[in-house]
């Protein structure tokens, strides 16, 4: 445990894990085995982190997915998010990236899946395992992204679609419909 880190009430952190120095951890945060997290990461409360994760620096997991509804005077008015973020075993992510914690339910980042630098990955969103997402993409709310499929940089989708196992999204592929396993699409928006 590094200088000036914070391991918050009820939170367990496994063997041989390594936390750096200004890393936030809220209470009830279970970080598992052989994990390192970088300088400035900040895990909120009940997240999950399965064993082998590496965290850049930055990394922000649980914070608050952006959800709001207008109210009866037509202002934004926040939606509660109560869910969570689960994180399964040899996931990297890279600096400044920020998985958001699901309104209800769970945000999961399957195993071994690999987030570069600078990503946003939203509320709800279930990420497969061994998925690429490479800098700058950003995943609209409940995307999700089956096993294998690679997303190259600056990548955007909507919400509620589904990209297919193996899919290929070239670089900033507006993606506004679901993508079919294996299927290559390039563009804004997004074609075949």
């Amino acid at each position: 445990i590094g200088p000036f880190a914070v391991v918050g009430a009820r939170s367990v952190v496994g063997a041989r894990s390594v936390v750096h120095p200004n890393v936030v951890l809220y209470p009830d945060v279970r970080v598992g085995a052989d994990c390192e997290l970088h300088a400035g990461v900040v895990i909120r409360e009940e997240c999950e982190l399965g064993d082998r994760v590496i965290l850049h620096p930055g990394v922000a997991i649980g914070a608050d997915g952006f959800g709001y509804a207008f109210d009866e005077a037509g202002r934004p008015a926040k939606i509660p998010q109560v869910g969570r973020v689960v994180i399964e075993d040899d996931v990297e992510i890279g600096a400044l990236a920020a998985i958001d914690r699901a309104t209800l339910g769970v945000t999961r980042i399957g195993q071994n899946a690999k987030i570069d630098d600078l990503c946003i990955i939203a509320h709800n969103c279930d990420i497969g395992p061994d998925v690429i997402i490479v800098g700058l993409s950003g995943l609209a709310g409940s995307t999700v992204v089956e096993r294998g499929a690679i997303l190259m940089g600056q990548t955007a989708t909507t919400g509620h679609l589904r990209v297919g196992e193996r899919a290929f999204l070239g670089g900033r592929a507006a993606v506004h419909k679901d993508v079919p396993a294996g299927v290559k699409v390039w563009g804004a928006p997004a074609m075949e």
